[in-house]
């Protein structure tokens, strides 16, 4: 398309080379610096682009480089799939945590019966099984002038998928959950507590006896709230079918035992999500670091490709 410069190499180890060449941040920079934009938005044609100047080795020096970086590329780019998958893992393992907490309760030999609902299965036999119109209440937020939030401020703003932003004015307060109304990520749940503003893209999730505002969340998170979005332009979730579904409801004790072990054990998952990431961070770090290094010769590649060290 029109969006995009095509660059013809003279030979295939060209092509490659100026693969690794125009994805480092020297180059990058270089990009930026020639890029026009006179009108307001930056734009690179054939002629700047030919102005970006780049270092090019000796012809066998290139084959050198580019069996060094497709080793060592290669080899970064299975560990960071490693810690992909292992975010995956974990977040699998925390969505089964959650549902089987908020649906079977922690006693594992209480005695169980047929809830009726599909999505729930057997739940306790002293459980309750109501609509969820019967305990909380769901309302859309308010809707607010973009102009109206700012990077800092008083209060935080919710939108449909966590906060937007802040504000200096304030529409709620108090401890709530909140489910995203609007967009591809609909029927996600936040919390917010204190004073914030909640925007017409968050439901927020009012109770109408003493529950925890904990439980309420997670039992909202199992509930896969996203399948009962209206297909559209834009998917949305309808507040009156979400209000009318099943759901299970424990004692206030036994929701509150179930929010505090869930706290517990949630907050374990996400520290080791949070070292996969990081692992994942610092590793891209290292492969950005190592082509650029490589292509503007910081490395030998020669003496690599010999068996010695870097």
């Amino acid at each position: 398309s029109n969006f995009m410069q095509r660059l013809r190499p003279k030979t295939k180890n060209h092509s490659r080379f100026l693969f690794f060449v125009l994805n480092n941040p020297i180059a990058r920079e270089q990009f930026n610096y020639f890029s026009n934009s006179t009108t307001g938005l930056a734009n690179l044609n054939a002629s700047v682009i030919g102005q970006v100047r780049v270092a090019v080795p000796p012809e066998d020096e290139i084959e050198h480089l580019l069996h060094f970086l497709d080793i060592e590329t290669s080899q970064t780019d299975t560990l960071i799939a490693k810690q992909e998958r292992l975010i995956a893992l974990l977040q699998e393992k925390r969505q089964s945590l959650i549902s089987h907490a908020v649906t079977k309760g922690l006693n594992p030999d209480v005695p169980m019966k047929d809830s009726g609902i599909e999505w729930l299965g057997e739940v306790p036999e002293h459980w309750q099984v109501l609509k969820l119109k019967r305990i909380a209440s769901l309302k859309s937020g308010s809707g607010i002038n973009s102009d109206l939030i700012e990077p800092e401020g008083d209060y935080s703003v919710f939108g449909g998928n966590g906060i937007r932003g802040y504000t200096d004015k304030y529409s709620h307060e108090g401890h709530y959950a909140l489910i995203g109304r609007q967009g591809a990520l609909c029927g996600n749940v936040n919390y917010a507590e204190g004073r914030f503003w909640a925007s017409e893209h968050a439901v927020v999730v009012s109770p109408l006896k003493d529950l925890s505002i904990k439980w309420l969340g997670e039992m909202l998170r199992a509930m896969n709230l996203n399948q009962y979005s209206i297909s559209a332009a834009q998917p949305g979730l309808s507040v009156e079918a979400v209000s009318n579904l099943f759901v299970p409801c424990p004692s206030l004790p036994e929701q509150q035992a179930i929010a505090t072990f869930l706290n517990q054990e949630t907050h374990k998952i996400d520290k080791l999500t949070d070292k996969a990431q990081n692992a994942i961070t610092i590793l891209k770090e290292r492969r950005t670091a190592l082509i650029s290094a490589a292509v503007t010769g910081k490395i030998d590649v020669r003496a690599y490709m010999n068996g010695n060290p870097l």
